[in-house]
């Protein structure tokens, strides 16, 4: 039996410490807390890493707290459109959805597309459509209000400014900081076997059907049993155009980097070089986890069969 482990992730970027209230620190805390419970309970009953992070992710996107399912971002419409990708790096099987509506957890429709379609990646009506199809519980839009989003959406909606989760450097007015609001989970199960998932509500005033990393495999999700099992949170388009998660597995397979060295060398050099903010977490199939970022902070924990874990937001 190999050594079991699940990383999550909410989120880079994070609150500016001056500005988080020991209140909405608990809650942070405590909402990673919780859905890292879920999914690490999954790895202990002998559950699949699929499974783990499948559980791990809805735990994240019924909380309001976090930019992906009911705590989602309001576009330049003013309405809520969802990305989320899944992986099994045992089959290298794939699921991803894009732009989707009323979906309660995007993560179950991505997982759907996995196992019951002969697709990769639906968006839009076609991915609504297939939601249906599968019996995915759909919400109303009221289900995805919040006060505090609106808020956000209000302030730039009459400009072209978009923001990535809370705000734009130019709106301090608003809240000083720059959260990339995105959730994730990684795991390596009791065999051995590794998957990851990330799901996000994208960025405020979004427009023109845009497409972050979150749901493109190989950018801001990949999993492979040879190597490693990867999620991201950052600036989308640059993650994109570094093939993230993707080189991560690269540097391990090619140059027989280790997941926490390949993972240094994507975010600190290569990510770096061409200005992207952000980090990611990772797993391997030995059970070893790596949580990198190089934002001031990262929403994100883990927790292994071995004992080990932690939950924490800045560094």
């Amino acid at each position: 039996m190999s050594r079991y482990t699940l990383a999550i992730h909410g989120g880079a970027g994070t609150i500016l410490k001056e500005d988080m209230t020991p209140e909405l620190e608990e809650a942070y805390l405590k909402g990673l807390q919780q859905a890292m419970n879920a999914g690490f309970a999954v790895l202990e009953q002998g559950g699949s890493a699929i499974n783990a992070i499948k559980a791990t992710i809805v735990i994240l996107e019924d909380n309001m707290l976090f930019n992906a399912g009911r705590g989602s971002v309001f576009t330049k419409k003013g309405l809520q459109e969802m990305d989320a990708a899944i992986m099994d790096g045992r089959t290298l099987d794939a699921g991803s959805v894009t732009g989707v509506r009323n979906v309660r957890n995007p993560i179950e429709l991505a997982t759907e597309v996995m196992l019951n379609s002969n697709h990769v990646f639906l968006s839009g009506k076609g991915a609504s459509d297939f939601a249906i199809k599968q019996g995915i519980k759909l919400e109303p839009d009221e289900y995805f209000f919040s006060q505090f989003r609106y808020d956000q959406w209000k302030a730039i909606r009459d400009s072209d400014t978009y923001s990535l989760d809370h705000t734009h450097q130019r709106l301090e007015e608003l809240m000083r900081d720059k959260k990339f609001g995105t959730v994730g989970a990684v795991a390596c199960d009791q065999q051995g076997n590794i998957a990851a998932a990330t799901s996000t509500g994208g960025m405020t005033n979004k427009k023109y059907g845009r497409i972050g990393d979150s749901p493109i495999i190989g950018a801001g999700t990949y999993a492979n049993n040879l190597t490693c099992g990867i999620s991201c949170t950052g600036h989308g388009e640059m993650f994109i155009r570094a093939v993230a998660a993707h080189d991560v597995s690269c540097l391990m397979e090619y140059k027989g980097l280790t997941l926490q060295e390949a993972m240094e060398v994507v975010v600190h050099e290569k990510l770096m070089a061409i200005d992207g903010e952000g980090g990611m977490i990772g797993v391997d199939g030995q059970g070893n986890a790596a949580l990198v970022f190089n934002s001031q902070g990262m929403y994100r924990g883990y927790k292994s069969s071995d004992g080990s874990g932690m939950v924490a937001i800045y560094k």
